[in-house]
């Protein structure tokens, strides 16, 4: 379907900022732990890291993984962030077809 890609992409975001927001609150953390803690398998928690990772919003240490210098910036601007998406998204709903 049409809108499943981006469905798909919403749904892996939200579990990237799930996952982001219990290294905040945790760190430092292991994959086990964010695994038991989120209710995530742990195959697509240790993806979600490296994601995370490669967006410089946390970084591998031994006892887990911990949050950058960039991680605050990005919370800070994560709000407005969400609300493009939204507007986005409710642009879509102005667009009427026929019935």
């Amino acid at each position: 379907m049409l809108t499943e890609k981006v469905s798909g992409e919403m749904e892996m975001l939200g579990r990237h900022l799930l996952i982001l927001k219990c290294v905040v609150e945790n760190e430092p953390i292991g994959i086990l732990k964010l695994a038991e803690e989120t209710d995530i398998p742990s195959h697509k928690v240790r993806y979600s890291l490296r994601v995370l990772e490669h967006e410089g919003l946390i970084a591998a240490s031994a006892p887990g993984a911990v949050t950058t210098e960039h991680t605050r910036t990005f919370l800070d601007q994560l709000d407005a962030m969400i609300e493009k998406l939204v507007s986005g998204a409710s642009s879509l709903k102005k667009i009427e077809f026929p019935r």
